[in-house]
This record gives C-alpha cells, structure tokens and sequence, in this order.
C-alpha cells in the first residue's frame, strides 16, 4: 500500500459488478507518467486517425496484467502490465491495439448495445450523472459506470473477430508509425506463456481478449510482412521514465533505494521519489536538486519537487515550485492541481483568491480529477461562494458513481446558486439530466 504522503493520487472509476455490488477501482494520476504515456500514444493515434486533444491514457491502480477501453476517448492500462513491459514498443503494441478497437468502431456499436439491452441497472444513470459533472453530453463511460454484471460483459470482452480485425489494424498503425510490430508477438507471447501456466487463474486481458495459438500464428504473419524499424529514442527515454516514477512509487522504497548503483537521471528521480516514502526529506530534496541541475526547465521534476516540499511542510518552497512548473506547463491539470493545494495551506485572503483561480483553470483542463474537485470546493468555501463548494461534492458523487448522493448535493447547492448561471445549471444537470 502506498504511503500517504505518495504523489500518485487516486481517482475512482467505477465498473459494473452488479447494481448491489459495485466495485470502485482507482487511477494513479501523476502528470509525468501521464504525459510520457501521451507522447507513446501519440504517433498511433495520428496514424489511426483518432483526434489525440481529447484523449487520455489513465494508469490503473492494479498488480493484474490488463488494459481496456469502454468508450472512445480513453485508454487504460493496469500499473501491473506497464511494470511487466520491457521497452516503449512493447507499451506502444498495447496502446496500437486499445486503439484499434476504437478505430475500428467496437467500442461504438458495445455502448449502443450496453444502452439498448435489459440487462443495464443504473447504467443510464450513471451516465447521465458523470456526463452533467464532467460537463460533456457523451460521459465517457470511463469515469462512472455501473451495469449489471451481463452489461459488463458486453462493454468489455471482445469477440474473436473483434480481436482479428484489431490485431491487423494494431500492426499497420506500428509500422506506419514507423514502431517495430515484432513487440506485438513479445506482448502476446508474455500472455500465452501465462495461460499455459495457470488456466485457473488467468489475468483480466486474456479473460477479455480471447487468445489461442491460431491467433499468435496469424499475428507472426502479419509482422513479418512488415519493415524493420530502429529503436525510437526518444519513446524509448519515456517508457524508462514511466518505469522509473511508477516503480519506485509502487515498489518497497528500501528495495528500490538499494537497487540503485549509479547517478544517472532516472536512479536520482527513484532516489528522490523512495527517499521522500521513507521520510528522508533532505535526501529526497538533494536528489530532485541534482536533476534540476541538468533538466531546469523540467516542469514535472519542478512538480515533484513541490510535493515533496508541500508534504514536508514546507509550505513556501513547495509554492515556488509548483509556480515554476505550472509556468513551465501552464495546461497541465493536475500540476495546477497541486499548485492550488499549496496555495491554499497559506490560508490568507489573497492566496485563497489566487488558489481559487488557478482550481478553477485546473478543472476546466481535466473536469474528472476528484482531487482538484475537493481543493476547489476548499477554496470556494473560504471565498464564501458555499453554493459553488457544494456542487464541487456533487460533481465528486458523481464522477464516483454515486447517483443518490450526487442528487441530494446538487438540491443543496442548486437553491444557493444564481438562477440561471453557469453553476446553476451544471447543479440542474446533476438532478435531472443534460
């Protein structure tokens, strides 16, 4: 379990295990392996035509070996499966084939099929709620869904003919992409040997993506039609960056503190992160200095730097930093996020309008984060704007999934509010629909 003071922050996606049952799983969000997964992303998307403005890749919170998608504009991965992953193509085969789904319109014709069938519970709901707090039409049923254990079923397993058309379309976009396809086979041959292993317990991608020897054949096939292409730096950089951040978070700090045996960029950014776990602050700092000697203008080694500061009560310092990193990457969420946070542990009148301004930016950038939500309603709430503070509660109801709660919060905040407004009317969303 991670630390509490750890960067990775959690968001729930909610999935359907039954209308009684539900199960919340959460979001590792952390904007540098955010990005770094975007800029793998973002050469397979284009050749797949699919729009890369809107679209995000979320980390999972789980051990299991998995990655899915549930609607048009969002890709998961589990924490498990990027940690088991050896090279950026080996990411990129994983996100070349979420993709395909999309492209190939998979995803569109389960959600008209999730929507149309008996077998949804709060499915519309949900929906409904998470599309009024998100501020958008179409949810994203990424954010909170919950459908009857047969709807699940529907949204996420995929047919062999599914699996067939994405595995051709994955390998052309790799190639055209000009990323080697062969990291496909390294993929499927990671999974073919765990289901040779244990039939009993098999990971949630080859229960969802069926998976068999004619399947492999066809895939050897395909690549070796395809070019040969020269590792990408560049992609190859930030997968060690993803690795480096999300393990040395995941993973025992000591165990990762004693794997270190150099100096280089990515052993002081798990040195920074391990030493900050285990409370040695002056280390941590040291470490995340010596990066900024070489990377000063890094906005996400500037972040890191203001969590630790902020988490080691450093109050000011931690503004500063994160001041020059939102400078740095002024559109970034979630480092505006922590800005505001560290704003707002001044508690003084100007600084609580500044934090109010700077929360409101970050949730125009990323409607879905439930922690900039709970910082925003802070600051509303020490600018006496209380009607705005408790719709921030229902937005996070909802984007939990929790219909009932989020109704009952956006009554409350719909009779403070300005008839009419902007606040308003995202409180009359809530109750009643988009």
């Amino acid at each position: 379990m991670f630390n509490t003071h750890i960067k990775i922050v959690f968001i729930t996606l909610l999935l359907a295990f039954g209308a009684n049952s539900a199960k919340s799983i959460s979001l590792l969000r952390d904007p540098d392996i955010e990005r770094g997964l975007q800029e793998l992303a973002n050469p397979i998307l284009k050749v797949a035509g699919i729009n890369s403005k809107n679209f995000k890749i979320y980390v999972v919170n789980s051990p299991s070996l998995n990655a899915f998608v549930i609607d048009n504009n969002h890709i998961f991965i589990h924490s498990g499966l990027l940690l088991k992953l050896n090279s950026a193509s080996q990411v990129q085969a994983v996100i070349a084939h979420e993709a395909a789904h999309i492209a190939n319109g998979h995803i569109t014709r389960r959600i008209a099929t999730a929507k149309k069938t008996k077998m949804t519970s709060t499915f519309g709901a949900l929906v409904a709620i998470a599309a009024a707090a998100g501020g958008q039409s179409e949810a994203g049923f990424g954010i909170a869904m919950g459908t009857a254990g047969s709807a699940k079923r529907i949204l996420l397993a995929h047919s062999r003919n599914e699996e067939s058309s994405a595995d051709q379309s994955a390998i052309r976009y790799m190639n055209n992409a000009t990323i080697n396809s062969s990291a496909m086979i390294e993929v499927f041959k990671m999974f073919e040997q765990q289901v040779s292993t244990s039939l009993d317990n098999l990971e949630p991608y080859t229960r969802s993506h069926p998976l068999d020897r004619d399947r492999i054949r066809a895939i050897r096939t395909l690549v070796a039609k395809q070019s040969n292409h020269p590792i990408n730096l560049k992609y190859q950089y930030w997968f060690s960056r993803i690795h480096a951040k999300l393990s040395s978070f995941i993973y025992d700090p000591e165990w990762t503190l004693n794997q270190l045996h150099s100096s280089n960029n990515l052993d002081l950014l798990k040195k920074a992160v391990a030493s900050h776990r285990i409370g040695q602050a002056e280390t941590a700092i040291r470490s995340i200095n010596e990066l900024l000697i070489t990377h000063p203008n890094d906005p996400y080694f500037f972040e890191l730097k203001g969590q630790i500061l902020l988490e080691n009560r450093q109050y000011s310092s931690a503004i500063k930093a994160y001041q020059t990193a939102a400078e740095l990457e002024p559109k970034n969420a979630l480092i505006l996020g922590g800005y505001g946070r560290a704003l707002l542990t001044l508690n003084n009148e100007n600084v609580n309008k500044k934090a109010l301004k700077v929360l409101k930016i970050a949730r125009n950038l990323d409607n879905k984060d439930t922690n900039i939500l709970r910082y925003l309603g802070a600051a509303f709430t020490r600018s006496g704007q209380q009607g705005e503070a408790i719709l921030t509660v229902a937005e996070r109801y909802a984007l939990n999934g929790d219909v009932k709660n989020a109704i009952l919060q956006a009554k409350r905040a719909e009779v403070m509010l300005p008839r009419g407004s902007s606040a308003w009317q995202s409180a009359q969303n809530i109750i009643y629909g988009p």
